[in-house]
């Protein structure tokens, strides 16, 4: 999961992912991180609006501390999904060639939601956070049903 700073919507899509993929007893063949595209924040915590809006939704992201997408990621992991089309670009950038195909965004996934992205909260309301959630779930849900359909 890639945002700017990994500080708002990376670390509310890995938690909610983390979360579904723990309910779904998967938490050995998936993994799951977050990372940002630029190093603004690195080692930082969550954004408190991030965390106070998903613990009220049952997911914990306190744990969690920001860092920077680096090139290892494409290799580490099959998908890298970003949030929109600036961290798409920051992240293509990064990518190696032979792993572009890895990079997606996450509202692809979405199965009720019709969006191009998932809108940066950081400078908005309660309701940007709560609208981050709102797609970061559909999305995820879509994605774990999509990964579920590729298991053997």
């Amino acid at each position: 999961m890639v945002c700017m700073g990994n500080i708002c919507r990376s670390p509310t899509a890995e938690g909610v992912l983390r979360a579904l993929v723990q309910r779904a007893g998967l938490q050995r063949r998936i993994t799951v991180d977050s990372a940002g595209t630029h190093g603004f924040h690195v080692g930082v915590a969550p954004d408190k609006r991030s965390q106070q809006h998903a613990a009220r939704r049952g997911y914990d992201l306190s744990r969690l501390r920001a860092r920077q997408l680096t090139a290892r990621d494409f290799e580490r992991f099959d998908l890298v999904l970003v949030m929109d089309e600036a961290n798409e670009q920051a992240a293509l950038a990064l990518c190696p060639p032979a792993h572009a195909g890895r990079v997606h965004r996450l509202t692809q996934f979405c199965l009720r939601h019709q969006a191009n992205a998932v809108p940066d909260p950081y400078y908005g309301g309660a309701q940007g956070f709560e609208q981050v959630l709102d797609l970061v779930e559909d999305a995820c849900a879509g994605l774990l049903a999509a990964l579920q359909a590729r298991q053997p």
